[in-house]
């Protein structure tokens, strides 16, 4: 049995639709568990888990600027429940599979961050992500964390989501180019995933520790909301926006209480010597962003359909 903690969150609807192919899944939404609970360790502790061969954790506090505030309860969430997840599977001999973020750097480096870089988070999320990271890794030997950048899915509240809704009704809009990224889909992490994963419980020799997992390339926000516009106008859906029309903005959002990095370049040489995976450029699946926003308006448009 795999153990899938976060199931109703974007990453985690996306690991529901493919993890299930290893055995039998066994999902936890925040309605079953509340990762919050100062009492999860006696919750836990009163769970049966038969035959548990591993632990996939992509639950996370990602309210960026309310961790601000609320930095106790990211912590809850982002550190000691993936400590007591990890504890967990290593008590059944099983690896934990966890997901970190690019936040746990200050973004001053030129060059793309490696695992081996220093840290020195921004702001809090950061910080309790970074204290999961290590908490879990002293919890269970056998952990993958999986540490990624500029999360996406076709489903759920998301930066090409919002851009989207935005060019419906807007005919200009500013959008920040000094930071840099690599936008990367729940479609890609679930499917990298799931490659590990299957290896691992196939008795592979597997490299436990960290890895960085983001597509390939690099954008600002600015590439990704053009790229995005121009796709959707491409596939003939009704926008007001067009990509010429967004306008680049030379400074991040000041309204924002949170610090981001900006640079979120990770270098992902590791995970592909490591694993064997092929990352595809940001732009493959953006673009199938937006393919799926056609198909669900229902333009009877196909993936990859040019």
């Amino acid at each position: 049995m795999i153990l899938l903690v976060g199931a109703g969150g974007q990453l985690g609807r996306e690991l529901s639709g493919c993890l299930g192919v290893l055995g039998p899944l066994e999902r936890w939404t925040s309605r079953e568990v509340d990762l919050a609970d100062p009492g999860l360790a006696g919750v836990i502790s009163r769970m049966e888990f038969p035959g548990l061969r591993a632990v996939v954790n992509a639950a996370a506090y990602t309210a960026v600027d309310r961790a601000e505030s609320e930095e106790g309860r990211a912590y809850r969430v982002n550190a000691e429940a993936p400590r007591l997840l990890s504890a967990l599977a290593a008590r059944h001999g099983a690896p934990f599979v966890h997901y970190s973020t690019d936040y746990v750097y200050d973004g001053a480096k030129d060059g793309p961050y490696v695992e081996g870089d220093g840290t020195a988070p921004l702001n809090a999320y950061g910080r309790t992500k970074l204290a999961g990271d290590r908490l879990a890794a002293e919890a269970n030997p056998r952990h993958l964390i999986f540490r990624t950048s500029w999360v996406y899915s076709q489903t759920g509240a998301c930066f090409p989501r919002t851009v989207y809704g935005l060019a419906r009704s807007r005919e200009s809009l500013d959008m920040d180019r000094t930071q840099r990224g690599a936008p990367t889909s729940t479609e890609l992490l679930a499917a990298a995933t799931l490659a590990v994963l299957r290896g691992v419980l196939a008795g592979g020799n597997a490299p436990w520790g960290l890895y960085h997992l983001t597509a390939a390339g690099e954008a600002t926000w600015l590439d990704f909301a053009r790229l995005v516009t121009s796709r959707a106008l491409e596939l003939g859906l009704p926008l007001r926006l067009r990509p010429e029309a967004i306008r680049p903005r030379d400074e991040p959002d000041p309204a924002r209480p949170a610090r981001r990095p900006l640079n979120s370049i990770l270098s992902t040489a590791r995970i592909r010597e490591a694993f064997g995976i092929t990352l595809p450029d940001w732009r493959y699946h953006a673009e199938r962003f937006a393919e799926g926003l056609g198909i669900q308006a229902g333009l009877g448009i196909r993936p990859g359909q040019p």
